[in-house]
């Protein structure tokens, strides 16, 4: 194993405690009670229309839900990384990492103008590999083209790499660039769904897990 790939919400990072305050704080601004902060939570994976559609009842093509979204955006990036913190046992990953010398990279659908501030919130951490982000590439996760892609900037064989992902589409753009993957079910999971069901190879229930599994099966 020469890469480890990660998606980054839900799976590196906690960043919904930031995008709990910012969609209750744009409710509030139309004049809506706050949302549980778990509602918000599941779906944070999916993205700043899928947090407009859950706080406003709004989707795409709908009157307001352009505004919406960008004004929940502008406030995410008012407010980035003021409450998020990586998971337990990321930190830790990373350095094992990194004293390995075992490159690791973040394969995201958040758009580079949110992930590079986000990342430099956190340049404690070792160095990535690649970054990759939909504004690289001409589709996005679950394609395979943004793994693909991360696997090329580190210099590695996408055999040599495991992807690591709290949704099905990262399994799903794992497995279709061929790379064995790993599904955390710690992360932002939809209600009614379940990382046992994603075709992973492998499931962690923590972040904690994943640096033996690597030990066990890859190293």
């Amino acid at each position: 194993m020469k890469a480890v790939l990660f998606d980054l919400d839900g799976t590196l990072f906690d960043t919904a405690p930031d995008f709990i305050v910012v969609l209750n704080q744009l409710r509030q601004q139309e004049q809506l009670p706050p949302l549980p902060d778990d509602a918000i939570r599941s779906v944070v994976s999916n993205g700043a229309r899928a947090l407009v559609r859950l706080g406003f009842g709004k989707d795409e093509g709908d009157s307001g839900f352009d505004g919406l979204r960008q004004r929940l955006l502008d406030l995410y990036l008012a407010h980035l990384a003021e409450k998020t913190v990586p998971f337990p046992g990321i930190e830790a990953l990373l350095d094992n990492l990194a004293e390995n010398q075992i490159a690791w990279g973040i394969v995201t659908n958040k758009p580079e103008a949110y992930t590079v501030p986000l990342m430099q919130a956190f340049d404690q951490l070792p160095t990535p590999g690649a970054v990759i982000c939909p504004d690289h590439v001409s589709k996005r996760k679950p394609d395979p083209e943004p793994v693909l892609l991360a696997c090329s900037q580190i210099g590695c064989d996408p055999r040599e790499a495991v992807y690591v992902g709290d949704h099905e589409r990262d399994i799903a753009a794992g497995r279709a660039a061929g790379m064995p993957t790993i599904a955390c079910s710690y992360g932002y999971i939809d209600e009614g769904d379940s990382a046992a069901n994603w075709g992973a190879d492998h499931l962690v229930d923590s972040a904690e897990e994943i640096w033996p599994l690597l030990q066990r099966h890859y190293l």
